[in-house]
C-alpha cells in the first residue's frame, strides 16, 4: 500500500528522458529538413542518445515519443533549451549528430545549413567550433 511512495528508477517524465525526447526531437527535425528521414539518420540519432547517457532499452521509446514531439511543434526554440542547458562536450555530441544527419545523404542543402547557422547562435557555440566539426564530418564521409 505505501509502494505508492517509493521513487521508482526511471519513468517517462523522468527529467533526463523528457531532456533526451527534445534532443532526439531537434536531430529528427534536422534529419527531416530534406523531407527524408532515413533509417540510417535514424541509427545516428541512436547513437548520440547513447554518447548523451540514453538507456538503450528505452532508445525506441524516446525516438517514438521524439517522432510525436516534433511533429507537433512548429518551432526548434523548445528543443534548444534542453541542448543549452548541457555541457559544452555534449553540445558538440548533438552538433555532430546534426552534421552527420545531414552529410549522411553526402549533401547539405541550403536549408539545412541555414538551420545550422541558426542553431550555432540558439546554443551559444562559437561558429568556427560549430565549422570545424562539419568539416571533420564532411572528410569523414
Amino acid at each position: 500500500m505505501f509502494n505508492l511512495f517509493t521513487k521508482k528508477k526511471e519513468t517517462k517524465n523522468d527529467e533526463s528522458h523528457l531532456s533526451l525526447i527534445s534532443i532526439a526531437a531537434l536531430m529528427i527535425h534536422s534529419a527531416k529538413i530534406d523531407e527524408n528521414f532515413t533509417e540510417k539518420e535514424k541509427v545516428i540519432i541512436k547513437k548520440a542518445l547513447i554518447e548523451m547517457g540514453a538507456d538503450q532499452n528505452n532508445l525506441d521509446e524516446i525516438i517514438k515519443d521524439a517522432e510525436i514531439k516534433e511533429k507537433d511543434s512548429n518551432q526548434i526554440l523548445e528543443f534548444t533549451k534542453e541542448v543549452k542547458n548541457k555541457s559544452i562536450e555534449e553540445k558538440k555530441i548533438v552538433i555532430e549528430a546534426l552534421w552527420t544527419i545531414i552529410y549522411s545523404d553526402e549533401n547539405a542543402d541550403m536549408y539545412e545549413t541555414n538551420l545550422m547557422r541558426r542553431l550555432s547562435g540558439l546554443l551559444y557555440l562559437d561558429s568556427k567550433v560549430v565549422g570545424d566539426i562539419k568539416e571533420k564530418i564532411k572528410s569523414s564521409q
